[in-house]
């Protein structure tokens, strides 16, 4: 076989190859693109409930600082109970 032939062979396979790993490659950066946009949203969401719970324990701190015992406390779990509740009711699919 001549050894010209058997470059062009070579570089042939190699060539196929090159494509089929690149586009292998642009696959998953497409995958991991979305993973790192979904675990972006979660955090984002993750960070306004802790938010929204550090307010409430403020406000719970404020009230026990005033001298009211059990008042604050039962309003903190009622207003992070509302607002959970609300949330799972948001996230629900509608079928």
């Amino acid at each position: 076989m001549n050894e010209f032939l058997k470059m062009d062979i070579f570089f042939v396979v190699a060539t196929i190859a090159l494509v089929i790993v690149g586009i292998l490659v642009c696959v998953v950066l497409v995958y991991v693109a979305r993973f790192l946009n979904t675990a972006n949203r979660i955090a984002v969401e993750v960070e306004e409930e802790t938010e929204a719970i550090r307010a409430d324990l403020d406000e719970m701190r404020g009230g026990i600082k005033r001298g009211l015992r059990f008042v604050p406390l039962f309003s903190f779990f009622g207003k992070t109970a509302k607002r959970l509740s609300s949330t799972k009711k948001k996230s629900k699919p509608k079928s």
